[in-house]
């Protein structure tokens, strides 16, 4: 048998290092075996997946040095390799189940659906709703259908006893049934979800192995039961630990940078993010903290994977790049090093025309266009004095605006300027004066080139981190004050 494992991200934003970490540990597993590594892309989320999101995927993936085998971009036997362009293929899928009695469609409102969970907790009941909550008589049923009522096609499931799933990992696990819902394997609009998807790809791409996040972990009965449905072998299932943060909750947007795009940005190596993501609940056989991913897939052994949450630590991962730097490159491939993250000439033409009108002397341009080549700026307080809002109103803007900038789904300074005009008139602010503290908070001054071309040149990754930065300057966002944060910005939605 040939070992083949996948990963499979959705192209809905900033590539996580999450993706990276996991895409890391199934390219290790394959090669220790001698086997392939497909990359698969799960873009059925036709609101949110976007062509530019799927490149940086793969543009950060190869970054990083992982290579993989079948893709999109480099074609193999087991296309498409998009879900979007697999939907003949689920179709016929979910027609087989329906024929089969394992799946049914289901015309329930999402009224319907709300009152039905509501229900079952206030009887004290697991939330999770089976074909017979579900079914409406015959009659309603046939009337629904005649008159063209959306639906979606859900799966049956038991209603008790308990599904057993081996894991290569965690040996026996087990699951009531009476916690698994009658889940939904196509959407009202025709396309698939996760894991219906999920199931059928791994089986026609021939997937041995699958290694992913623990918090897959509830989905493995649904997975199980699908593959006792099709009476397909169901891959070995792998579930890795979740990367955490210094406080052990699991590594989120909201806490730390979690974009490939931030660490590339921010002038990481990138083969200290390989090693650094290597050492996320693993380690050499020596125990060594420094080794390159050659190395890694040549002592790789997924029994050396550790379950404890392995922390997301940036003070290491800072120190272990400053290894490399001082250890791994010398001077001709440290000054290749600086020319490809930022004085190249595709990122040095987009800064050029902001700094040009604005200097009379070379020597001017470094101070004027630092901020294009730092990381976050050295402000405190005092910073923002000449800012004429009260502080709790400051951090609410910038707070607001880095949720406002978490949706935004193409990083484009004319979609950023719609957002800033919005929120300042939330804030019922001309722009000028709700652009000042975001201007020190990008710039970390009160004066340099346009803060929205900035921001769009800069990225979304650094663009948040900065804004991030400059609230916990300011003494961060309280508990409470993120409770009333939360609902407020709920509002404007």
């Amino acid at each position: 048998m040939t070992v083949r494992t996948r990963i499979a991200p959705s192209p809905t934003g900033d590539p996580h290092v999450g993706t990276a970490y996991i895409a890391l540990f199934n390219l290790c597993f394959a090669r220790q075996h001698g086997g392939q590594f497909i990359l698969r892309i799960e873009d059925t989320d036709r609101v949110r997946s976007t062509p530019e999101s799927e490149q940086m995927i793969l543009n950060s993936l190869q970054w990083l040095g992982l290579e993989w085998d079948e893709g999109p971009d480099v074609g193999g036997p087991h296309g498409p390799y998009r879900q979007s362009e697999r939907g003949d293929i689920y179709a016929s899928h979910v027609h087989q189940l329906l024929e089969a009695g394992h799946a049914f469609k289901c015309y329930r409102t999402a009224e319907e659906l709300d009152e039905l969970r509501e229900a079952r907790k206030e009887a004290g009941l697991q939330l999770a709703l089976k074909p017979a909550d579900l079914a409406l008589p015959d009659a309603e049923v046939a009337r629904r259908e005649q008159e063209g009522w959306p639906y979606v096609v859900r799966m049956q499931v038991p209603t008790e006893g308990v599904c057993v799933v081996q894991d290569m990992l965690r040996g026996r696990i087990e699951v009531d049934w009476a916690q698994v819902d009658a889940q939904i394997l196509l959407k009202s609009d025709g396309m698939p979800t996760y894991h219906l998807a999920n199931v059928v790809d791994d089986h026609l791409m021939g997937i041995t192995h699958v290694l992913r996040g623990e918090e897959w972990i509830n989905s493995a009965p649904k997975h199980q039961l699908l593959y006792d449905y099709f009476g397909w072998q169901m891959p070995e299932l792998c579930h890795m630990p979740l990367l955490r943060n210094p406080d052990k909750s699991k590594l989120s947007k909201r806490k730390n940078p979690t974009s490939i795009n931030y660490y590339r940005r921010m002038g990481f190596l990138p083969q200290a993010v390989t090693n650094y993501l290597g050492r996320m609940g693993w380690s050499m056989p020596d125990e060594r903290e420094k080794f390159a991913l050659d190395e890694m897939m040549e002592h790789f052994d997924i029994q050396r994977v550790s379950l404890g949450g392995p922390v997301f630590d940036l003070d290491k991962l800072t120190w272990l790049n400053g290894v490399y730097l001082r250890e791994d490159l010398d001077d001709a491939a440290f000054l290749k090093a600086l020319m490809e993250w930022s004085f190249n000439e595709a990122y040095v033409g987009q800064i050029l025309p902001q700094v040009r009108p604005r200097v009379e002397t070379l020597s001017q341009v470094a101070p004027l266009a630092a901020h294009f080549f730092s990381g976050l700026p050295a402000i405190d307080k005092a910073s923002f004095d000449s800012v004429k809002l009260d502080e709790e109103t400051l951090v609410k803007l910038l707070q607001f605006l880095v949720w406002r900038f978490e949706t935004v789904p193409a990083w484009h300074k004319d979609t950023l300027l719609a957002e800033v005009k919005a929120l300042a008139d939330v804030f019922e602010l001309k722009m000028k004066a709700f652009l000042a503290p975001v201007f020190i908070a990008i710039t970390g001054s009160t004066s340099s080139t346009s803060v929205m071309d900035a921001m769009a040149i800069l990225g979304s990754d650094v663009t948040r981190a900065r804004l991030r930065h400059a609230i916990d300057v300011l003494g961060g966002v309280s508990k409470k004050q993120a409770k009333r944060f939360e609902k407020e910005y709920k509002t404007l939605s």
